[in-house]
């Protein structure tokens, strides 16, 4: 038994060199990749790039003031989170601040404008049956010109501005009168006045309701239509405040010619919530452009399916829907048949940016309450860079003593334990660069503290083999035999101690929230670095001196003295003197 184990030890002591080669074409590949992407520097986290601070206030509906809860607002904080980073925006931080408060912190990046357009963004999606429709400011018919028709696939294609919040292409007719639109209008509200069965926030209709109280609350809708301006910004912000979805409203949006269109719209039939997922996606075969995509969810479909269905029976513009965000008509294709695919597509004048604003909206739902921007301000980053300068200077002295003890102690085995080192932060540093735009982490001042706090458990690594050989040593065994005894033992006390450091990290990084998590995700790291450096650089790199006669010699300045490390030279036997035998005369 005792061959192939001597065996096994001596093929491990003839090949470190392919340890060595395996972690320099790592470190050469992980280089040449941060290079290659462009990304030679970690990304820096609000605390020391900068970025905005914005807070966002609570505005309850009107008569729904009990809806500023603790469960809406921490719906709302997880909502905003995965917006931004389903962005790319890292080391956001989303919290609450009182009872009606969020507080946004959001560093400087590459999209950290898109992320602070749609934190506060309430993303409520209707689709509302059109009524009337005409170019604000537009005077006589409204009924629109030909608009994009539904597909049988289930995929009406709409018309839309460069804004993800604007559509139509609508124009006045000469061969209608305001006389015949008017009655069209009062007609449509009417038969809109009571929410059909599939529309969001039903209300059941009064007993008292009558006729003529319908056609009153239609007559008022369209006196309010009739002097809506559209153009006018304060005017357009007030457009549908405090009206239910089951309840009809006005609306504005622009068309594909960049004027203002303002609406009447029914109940709405579908809403956000039957949304299931939508996407951007660049439309290469049909020359579409970038559009949005949404899948319904199954009652949605039906939903869609009915409503489409309806108003495929009307003539124009009552045979149009319109797609309500936050109150503004980002489409309102027409419709010819009953679209029941399950699906539908918002086609345009999209770019790349708009269209993942409005599918990352979509996608991540509504958020359950209005909230308005109370303050913004930008965080600049003088006091995270002093900071950061700080401790890059206690980390840098921290290390200075780690190598003045290394060398005081151990000697040449320092130069072991300082190349390791520098193999652990180049690897640390070019993973930290590449894990930017690959995962969206952002470094912080935790992030550098945990970073720091890992050189020593590193060193501990070292230290722990170091003294492993030693104690071979001075049990008389020379260097080759005895770097190969220690290394068994040593392993299961640096893997036992990493995992320790591990197991805590990521615990760290489960419970905690912000920056703290910065902290964690390092430390974690750092931790699993420092298992492949010890394994693929400081022991093969041992075994390797180990056959330098520097090193085996057991020279006084290699710190592998055996005098220096107590061993005594084995004696000599001798043979002590008989005694003389004493005779009986004496």
């Amino acid at each position: 038994m005792a061959t192939p184990k001597k065996g096994r030890s001596a093929s491990a002591q003839s090949k470190p060199g392919r340890s060595l080669a395996l972690i320099l074409i790592a470190i050469v590949a992980l280089t040449g990749g941060m290079f290659a992407s462009g990304h030679t520097k970690p990304r820096l986290g609000i605390d020391l790039a900068g970025g905005t601070s914005i807070t966002l206030r609570a505005v309850p509906e009107a008569g729904n003031e009990s809806a500023i809860n603790k469960t809406n607002m921490d719906t709302a904080v997880s909502i905003m989170e995965r917006r931004v980073n389903g962005l790319g925006v890292s080391e956001a931080e989303v919290q609450t601040q009182g009872r009606d408060n969020i507080v946004v912190n959001i560093p400087k990046g590459t999209n950290s404008e898109q992320a602070r357009k749609q934190v506060g963004t309430t993303a409520k999606l209707y689709f509302r049956p059109v009524i009337a429709t005409e170019v604000s400011g537009g005077k006589g018919a409204t009924s629109p010109s030909p608009s994009p028709t539904g597909s049988p696939s289930g995929k009406p294609s709409a018309a839309a501005s460069d804004k993800p919040a604007a559509t139509d292409k609508n124009s006045a007719s000469p061969s209608a009168t305001p006389t015949t639109q008017g009655r069209a209008v009062t007609d449509g509200l009417k038969a809109d006045a009571t929410p059909s069965a599939s529309a969001p926030d039903k209300a059941s209709p009064s007993p008292s309701a009558s006729g003529g109280s319908a056609e009153a609350d239609a007559n008022a809708l369209q006196a309010k239509y009739a002097k809506l301006d559209c153009t006018d910004t304060k005017t357009r912000s007030t457009v549908g405040d405090g009206v239910k979805a089951s309840q009809p409203t006005l609306a504005c949006g622009k068309n594909s010619g960049g004027q203002w269109q303002k609406y009447i719209l029914g109940p709405a039939e579908v809403d956000g919530t039957d949304v299931d997922k939508a996407q951007a996606v660049l439309n290469t075969q049909t020359g579409a452009g970038w559009t949005v995509t949404m899948d319904f969810t199954d009652a949605g479909a039906k939903k869609f399916g009915d409503i489409t269905g309806k108003l495929a029976q009307n003539q124009p513009p009552q045979n149009q829907f319109a797609i309500v965000l936050d109150g503004d008509v980002v489409s309102d294709p027409s419709v010819n048949q009953a679209l029941t695919g399950g699906n539908a597509e918002i086609s345009g004048n999209f770019n790349q940016q708009s269209a993942q604003e409005l599918s990352n909206m979509l996608s991540y739902g509504a958020l359950p309450l209005t909230f308005k921007v109370d303050s913004m301000t930008t965080v600049t980053a003088a006091l995270g860079g002093d900071q950061l300068q700080a401790g890059l200077i206690a980390g840098a002295i921290g290390l200075a003593l780690v190598v003045i003890y290394l060398l005081a102690y151990y000697r040449g085995l320092s130069f072991v334990a300082v190349l390791s080192l520098l193999v652990s932060a180049a690897l640390t540093y070019t993973l930290m660069s590449l894990l930017g735009p690959a995962i969206g982490f952002a470094l912080n001042l935790p992030a550098v503290c945990g970073a720091i706090v890992a050189i020593g458990i590193t060193a501990d690594s070292f230290i722990v083999y170091f003294e492993r050989v030693r104690d071979e040593i001075r049990e008389g065994r020379t260097l080759r035999p005895a770097v190969e005894r220690a290394w068994p033992r040593a392993r299961r006390t640096i893997l036992v101690s990493d995992f320790v450091s591990f197991l805590a990290a990521a615990v760290l990084f489960i419970v905690t929230v912000g920056k703290v998590r910065g902290f964690a995700f390092t430390l974690g790291l750092t931790t699993l670095l420092d298992v492949v450096v010890v394994f693929l650089f400081t022991k093969p790199l041992l075994t390797l001196l180990a056959r330098r006669t520097f090193f085996a010699s057991g020279h006084k300045w290699s710190g592998l003295d055996p005098k220096s490390l107590g061993v005594q030279p084995p004696l000599r036997r001798t043979r002590r003197p008989s005694a003389p035998v004493e005779t009986k005369e004496a």
